[in-house]
């Protein structure tokens, strides 16, 4: 394989990881509260539509990315409602909206399919970095949504293991009863971060209509938003993980598009499945080498009573 073969396809396995590695961060920072969330498909296609429905209508493709987090936010306070303050079985409330989504993103964007939009987010490389052999066209040879997306790793990461709300967070999901001993208010919290988790589910979606293809297809999601769930129990609930899986995730789907143009025999049909093959496989394995058991919030998909306290 030469360099710029190499070349091509880590910097396609970025892009093509980009929009889950959102979606991810927002299921993880959702888990970590305690909030199961499986909706996250429909909010990621929720938000493509929208985000590319407002780019074409206002020639802007961040006020696209706004409209994007703005819409997966408020499917995700929906579902913090249900799930927060009703108590509703969140694996129901979390399939029912995705569900719903994928109905109300067709509906949106019906008017929309095929269309391009004036605007999109071009490649832009950072001086002298881009400029380093292999790591630089690779990392620092993208558009302004990847480098936003490197951002919010780093903060994550930071917020969750080096602050005191952090600290707070990943209470959240472990013992929320001890949190509203001292005084914090547990379901204040879990309807931010639930919500936050669904922005970010909102913005994967606007990335994939907005810059990796920049149009509105019907289910043009085909399943990341599955594949992010999986993610973050691959990832163990860390950000850092959830990078690496993400762009190992998209380097499966960019290699199946690399063998497509050099001409290797294989079936559209297998080149396909390949992102999703890989998520069983990767599961499995995880769940083998940890013996059956997941470091999972201890809280988690469990509604939080304060009479059960």
């Amino acid at each position: 394989m030469n360099e710029t073969l190499l070349i091509s396809i880590l910097a396609a396995s970025i892009t093509a990881g980009t929009p889950i590695l959102f979606a991810a961060l927002g299921e993880l920072i959702t888990e970590r509260a305690g909030i199961t969330n499986l909706g996250v498909d429909g909010m990621m296609l929720v938000g493509a539509a929208t985000g590319f429905m407002a780019s074409v209508t206002f020639h802007s493709p961040w006020l696209g990315v706004g409209v994007a987090l703005f819409a997966g936010a408020l499917m995700a306070l929906i579902h913090a409602y249900l799930t927060i303050t009703l108590r509703a079985n969140q694996v129901v409330s979390g399939l029912a909206l995705a569900l719903f989504g994928s109905g109300l993103s067709s509906y949106l964007g019906k008017a929309y399919v095929g269309m391009r939009p004036e605007q999109t987010f071009e490649k832009l490389p950072i001086p002298f970095l881009s400029k380093i052999p292999i790591i630089g066209p690779v990392l620092f040879k993208q558009d302004a949504l990847v480098y936003l997306s490197y951002a919010l790793v780093l903060l994550a990461a930071f917020y969750l293991y080096k602050t005191r709300a952090g600290l707070f967070l990943r209470a959240l999901g472990e013992n929320p009863a001890a949190l509203d001993a001292v005084g914090i208010n547990v379901f204040g919290l879990r309807y931010i971060y639930v919500v936050i988790g669904g922005a970010l589910a909102g913005l994967g979606g606007a990335y994939l209509s907005l810059a990796y293809a920049p149009c509105w297809l019907e289910n043009m999601t085909a399943g990341r938003g599955w594949i992010a769930v999986a993610l973050v129990i691959f990832a163990l609930w860390d950000p850092w993980r959830a990078l690496a899986g993400s762009y190992l995730f998209g380097g499966i789907d960019a290699l199946g598009f690399h063998l497509q143009v050099l001409g290797i025999p294989v079936s559209i049909f297998i080149l396909n499945m390949l992102p999703y093959i890989f998520t069983i496989l990767v599961l499995i394995l995880v769940l083998i080498k940890r013996g059956g058991r997941l470091a999972a919030p201890q809280s988690l998909g469990v509604p939080y009573d304060r009479e059960e306290r």
